[in-house]
């Protein structure tokens, strides 16, 4: 049976144990890429699957005591860890993949790990980067971000200006507007309630989401 939930743990930084554990359902599938292992043991979880060289476990892990799969890689590759554990969860079949302790820390991974999901559809399965405290995602058509009142909400242009964009749910809405990659308008958007959906008509539109207060969300994206 093919899991309907993936959480992958990256090597990154994850700014609070809590908020990420609010993450977590009791039937996810846990795969660790490499270091991310730290972060499930953190929270009292042992990965079904490690990926990667293992350059980067911890230090109180015995791999040779780990009874669940590991996919092994040589140090010399051309992927990150991450990029090699998505490709795993891929074979997996999931509806939804959430990759925790992706964002912060080192730029370069941080923008590696953003654009690593930039090309995967959401009508095959839903993919979030998310730590607890921000989610990011790409909006190919139309998505629904849930949360609380005055969440943030950037709307950024990936790769190119972004026609076409209506929103419903935020502060400031956008009707049938484009916006562009050398602009700021989208940056810093709040929500009026609880949920806020955003539909495009061309382009790739990238969607942070801070919650201000999050004892009350779920994580959804939709397509048309």
């Amino acid at each position: 049976m093919f899991p309907k939930r993936i959480i992958i743990f990256a090597n990154g930084d994850l700014p609070d144990l809590e908020k990420a554990r609010a993450l977590l359902h009791e039937d996810d599938l846990i795969i660790a890429a490499d270091g991310g292992t730290r972060h499930a043991l953190a929270l009292g979880l042992t990965p079904n699957v490690i990926v990667g060289d293992l350059d980067s476990l911890p230090a109180n892990f015995e791999i040779s005591k780990f009874e669940n799969e590991v996919v092994l890689y040589p140090k010399d590759k051309n992927e990150t860890d991450l990029e090699l554990a998505i490709q795993h969860a891929l074979t997996l079949n999931p509806e939804q993949v959430i990759i925790l302790a992706a964002l912060g820390g080192r730029l370069d991974q941080t923008l590696g790990n953003i654009a690593l999901i930039s090309n995967l559809r959401p009508s095959t399965f839903d993919i979030h980067l998310d730590d607890g405290i921000e989610e990011i995602f790409f909006c190919h058509d139309t998505c629904e971000i849930n949360g609380t009142p005055n969440d943030l909400v950037s709307l950024i242009p990936w790769q190119g200006e972004v026609a076409g964009i209506v929103t419903t749910g935020l502060k400031w809405p956008l009707q049938n507007e484009t916006l562009y990659p050398n602009k700021t308008r989208g940056i810093s958007n709040e929500m009026t309630g609880e949920a806020a959906t955003v539909q495009i008509k061309s382009g790739l539109l990238l969607i942070v989401h801070r919650r201000i207060n999050n004892s009350n969300y779920q994580l959804l994206e939709t397509t048309k």
